[in-house]
């Protein structure tokens, strides 16, 4: 029953943020106001009971806002539910030939180019809206129009907009009791609704619903063959994509949330979900639906764990067009539009844009952009494919071969790919070898074609025929036939019997380990992390995540959870322990690392992570470490003794105990290591700054295991005090993300 409650809860939440978007978009599009909640309607029933995306919400999407508005206008209404009808039977083909994976292989930097494209003519055509007025027919045609429409604007039409604005930015910043209890109200209902009550009495355009009637057949448009074919591509291309990236999205963050989770998304099935909602709303006079991130977020937050949810919320959406029409009318458009107008602004994400500028991607980004803005969706696409197209051939072909000498060796060094395009310039650089010199050849790229290869190997044989020495290296600049006391890592490789630092002449005991690791970092790692390690020395630090764990040396942070420079703020003492506030002076430092992460940092996470086999657990349970100890270790132990006190009282999971999700708890030493973990969060709550965050919201607190001998990650599941396996088929989770 509870998984029930919980479905029925959250599908009263996404459908309160889905009617006032679904209006939204039909406004948006200049379709009938109410094909946005038929298409709602639709990809609750149909998407959401056919679907293989079990959380996904569809309905009428943002990123077919440009690609309807412009079809509505040039072929009518009906040729448009036409055209819905066979985008849908498009993606019913799609989906029996098993295509949906092939569809994320298209680059982030398209995707998001052209969602940012279609984000920016929303946003401008929506604020003629706003100001009273109606949409141009292109971008640049809006912004040319924006300074006369602002002279003839009345105050009252921008002032609705602004209140619809200002709720949805402030609603989650409500604090206090009571702004969580008003928090539970999705933000585009409370704005829509507040904006309604201020335009109470007011002249202004509202929205207007005909009555109901039985569909009209859509229409066959009329026009040439190629541009219906690319008019019905560019919807199928759009909504796929859309639908399929949101699935995956979804499926990630249900992954970070405890609790039961609903099956991994089918792609496959989900683009004949998909199909089968447009050809549905197509004949019924809606919009074309698409699967959306945004209420597909709401309703993994509101705690939907079935399909179910989906499928209720398009049922209440059904209800509402019937029965609340007259209520549905009392919506200013200004309020709409606001809406509309304010999910197209946050389409231009500036976290994707560092994102893609850090992979050297931004042209592919830039051009898909600007080519939706000024020219249309599929264009912008095709756009964005020519220019992706053209940075790989430049970085296959672009190779970089210099020659340095160092300490008598000298080191032809390539970066890039070595194909025969570089043979003359690797030539040129192995003239410059003298001959019976030592010379290294490091190769940094990852092809090497048939050419480059006879090249290299004929060149080795020659100097070494004159009494040369030449030695071929690896990808990470490693030589084969370095010493056995080098240090044989490669850098951002998984650790295996991580000894490579010893030698068997030198004792391990000395320095000679330490600077052996030392010395190989800065020859092979550091090249490859110098550019990033600049970006954060300039930039300053901006972790998102308090990593608190136990000093010992077998936990490797970064490898556990796979991070990299600037990602972890990482705390780390004997057993992992969290003091209280004013247990103990001398144990400031940690409370001053928690305080610095929580208050200049501003992480969005802590997590406190035990392991098996811990010493001070171990000690723990072999010891009483009264008051009066006299060493510092004894000292620093008694703060163990509320786990020890905690796991005296330990019951059955529910009753304040702890467990393992997938075995039983090894022993009790195992078990006092899960026990501390809980333990230390409360301690954490503790701290006012903590307790503060974690209060509004904007901090979670994460328990986590880590199996030495397994190399197997647990995460706590506090309501039921479970640790649950983190296991490689699920998505990972991103303790940063925000819904």
């Amino acid at each position: 029953m509870r998984v029930h409650r919980s479905d029925l809860s959250a599908s009263i939440t996404v459908f309160l943020i889905a009617v006032p978007l679904s209006l939204g978009i039909a406004l948006a599009t200049g379709a009938p106001l109410q094909s946005g909640l038929v298409a709602a309607a639709v990809g609750g029933l149909v998407a959401g009971a056919l679907g293989g995306a079990p959380l996904q919400v569809s309905g009428g999407a943002t990123s077919l806002v440009v690609v309807t508005a412009d079809l509505v206008q040039h072929y009518g209404w009906r040729a448009t539910c036409a055209i819905t009808v066979l985008a849908g039977l498009a993606q019913l083909l799609l989906g029996v030939l098993r295509v949906a994976r092939a569809a994320l292989a298209i680059s982030p930097a398209i995707v998001h180019g052209m969602l940012a494209g279609i984000g920016t003519v929303i946003a401008v055509g929506q604020l003629h809206v706003v100001l009273g007025g109606s949409p141009q027919n292109s971008a640049l045609a809006n912004v040319a129009a924006l300074p006369g429409q602002l002279m003839v604007t009345n105050p009252t039409t921008p002032a609705i907009g602004a209140i619809t604005v200002a709720v949805i930015l402030g609603w989650p910043r409500l604090r206090g009791r009571v702004g969580k209890a008003l928090r539970q109200v999705p933000a585009p209902l409370a704005a829509v609704a507040l904006a309604t009550a201020a335009s109470a009495g007011l002249t202004l355009q509202r929205v207007e619903l005909p009555a109901w009637q039985a569909p009209v057949l859509p229409e066959m448009p009329q026009g040439p063959f190629l541009a219906l074919a690319a008019a019905v591509l560019t919807v199928t291309l759009v909504a796929s994509m859309e639908s399929l990236l949101s699935a995956v999205a979804v499926d990630a963050l249900q992954a970070q949330r405890p609790g039961p989770h609903a099956p991994a998304a089918k792609l496959d099935r989900e683009l004949l979900g998909q199909g089968a909602s447009n050809v549905v709303s197509g004949l019924l006079g809606g919009l074309p639906v698409a699967g959306g991130a945004m209420r597909g977020a709401a309703n993994v937050a509101a705690g939907a764990v079935t399909r179910r949810s989906t499928v209720l919320h398009g049922v209440w959406v059904l209800l509402c067009a019937g029965l609340a029409a007259g209520a549905l009318e009392l919506i200013p458009l200004a309020a709409l539009a606001a809406l509309v107008m304010l999910v197209g602004v946050r389409m231009v994400s500036f976290a994707h844009i560092r994102h893609i500028q850090r992979h050297r991607e931004f042209p592919v980004y830039a051009a898909t952009l600007g080519t939706v803005v000024l020219f249309g969706v599929l264009q912008g696409v095709i756009a964005g494919i020519v220019v992706a197209v053209a940075l790989a051939m430049r970085r296959l072909t672009h190779t970089r071969v210099t020659v340095v000498q160092d300490a008598g060796v000298h080191r032809v060094r390539v970066t890039g790919q070595l194909t025969f395009l570089a043979v003359p310039r690797l030539t040129r650089a192995f003239a410059q070898v003298p001959q019976g010199a030592d010379a290294v050849v490091e190769l940094d790229g990852s092809f090497m074609d048939h050419a480059a290869y006879e090249a290299l190997r004929g060149w080795t044989a020659r100097h070494r025929s004159h009494g040369g020495r030449a030695v071929l290296g690896d990808g990470a600049g490693r030589t084969v036939s370095e010493p056995v006391s080098a240090h044989a890592c490669r850098p951002w490789t998984p650790w295996r019997n991580h000894h490579c630092t010893r030698s068997g002449t030198v004792p391990a005991t000395s320095g000679s380990q330490l600077l052996g690791g030392v010395s190989a970092f800065q020859r092979n790692t550091a090249p490859l992390v110098r550019e990033e390690l600049a970006r954060l020395a300039r930039e300053g630090q901006r972790p998102g995540q308090l990593f608190l764990t136990c000093a010992d040396s077998r936990l490797v942070t970064s490898m556990i959870t796979s991070s990299g420079p600037g990602d972890l703020f990482t705390v780390r003492n004997i057993g992992n322990m969290m003091p209280p506030p004013g247990s103990d002076a001398s144990c400031d430092s940690v409370a001053a690392a928690v305080e610095y992460a929580v208050e200049v940092l501003q992480v969005s996470s802590i997590t406190v992570c035990g392991h098996s086999g811990c010493g001070a657990m171990q000690a723990l349970l072999g010891s009483d470490h009264e008051p009066g100890a006299q060493t510092p270790l004894a000292r620093w132990l008694r703060h163990g003794r509320p786990s020890l006190a905690r796991l005296a009282g330990n019951g059955p999971p529910g009753s304040g105990g702890v467990a393992l999700a997938d075995r039983p708890v090894a022993d009790e030493l195992e078990r006092l290591s899960l026990v501390n973990v809980t333990q230390q969060l409360d301690h954490l709550m503790a701290h006012a700054c903590v307790a503060r965050r974690v209060e509004e919201g904007s901090l979670q607190l994460h328990g986590m295991y880590f199996h030495v001998a397994e190399a197997q990650a647990y995460i706590l599941d506090p309501a039921a005090g479970v640790f649950a396996a983190v296991r490689p088929g699920a998505a990972v989770p991103d303790l940063t993300t925000k819904v």
